[in-house]
């Protein structure tokens, strides 16, 4: 259970860090304050046809008498609105962090060199990047969205459905909430993506504790525009002690050139052997 604690103090030192260095506050904010007002014009646009939509899907309905007309695409509208906004809770972050390739790159960057030590960095073209997180983002929404229809079906078991079933459902998308946020850090150091999730599940209860009280808050989309900037200082944080300075950093890195193999050294001389006698050249004789 010291993991819960350890991830979480990642995502305190995180927006501390932010904090402390107002500009890249700032700097990180853009990204999330774009991606918020596509996703309120998109739920506007929703909430404007909805009406429209559910009539054109019920046209059995067109002669029914009231209430039940009314109830019936209500009803439609209500649960139509409803998987709107689930969507958009659930893809916010990686949406956020695809718009924002580049913003957060440079703010992971610095909290690296603000820490000190190896600063890594990938030698890719921008739209590499963009479509190496694109499709990472993707394999997650995947996975995602397999476990909510579990969980979906779930909901419907007497007691547990109501109790156990959200709590399950905050921590899986908690845990690959934390795999979006780490993947800035992780990516630059060569770390694909079944390793960083294997990672991840190595240290399942750190990235709980990380990942979860971030799902809790992104549930109101602008206190997820304020956290966004932190929750990534937090997360690369968490991926220098993932994947410590050194260790199997240079080999993955895109870009990185391999390194020679070692010269083979003679087998040492075994304890109380006679060293060989040392042969020194002879001085050359004058005239």
């Amino acid at each position: 259970m010291r993991d819960l604690g350890v991830g979480f103090s990642y995502l305190m030192q995180g927006q501390r860090w932010v904090f402390r260095h107002g500009r890249w506050f700032g700097f990180g904010l853009l990204p999330g304050l774009v991606t918020l007002v596509l996703y309120a014009a998109a739920l506007a646009g929703l909430v404007a046809g909805a009406d429209d939509v559910t009539s054109w899907a019920t046209p059995f309905a067109d002669d029914w008498t009231s209430p039940w007309q009314g109830l019936l695409r209500g009803t439609l509208t209500a649960l139509l609105f409803a998987l709107g906004l689930f969507l958009a809770v659930i893809t916010f972050t990686a949406v956020t962090l695809l718009v924002g390739q580049p913003f957060y790159e440079s703010l992971s960057e610095q909290v690296d060199r603000t820490e000190g030590g190896r600063v890594p960095t990938s030698d890719l073209p921008l739209w590499r990047e963009l479509w190496i997180s694109a499709r990472d983002s993707l394999r997650i929404l995947l996975r995602v969205a397999f476990y909510g229809v579990i969980l979906f079906a779930c909901g419907f078991i007497p007691v547990a459905g109501q109790s156990v079933v959200p709590v399950i459902g905050f921590c899986v998308s908690g845990f690959f909430l934390t795999e979006e946020l780490t993947a800035v850090a992780l990516q630059r150091r060569g770390v694909p993506f079944g390793e960083r999730l294997a990672l991840l599940r190595a240290r399942r209860l750190r990235a709980l504790g990380f990942g979860v009280p971030l799902v809790l808050a992104f549930l109101v989309p602008f206190v997820a525009v304020l956290l966004m900037p932190g929750a990534v200082a937090g997360a690369t944080l968490m991926a220098r002690a993932m994947v410590p300075e050194g260790e199997a950093a240079d080999a993955g890195a895109p870009g990185a050139a391999p390194q020679p193999p070692a010269a083979p050294q003679p087998p040492a001389a075994p304890a109380g052997a006679t060293p060989p006698p040392v042969h020194w050249p002879e001085a050359g004789r004058e005239g």
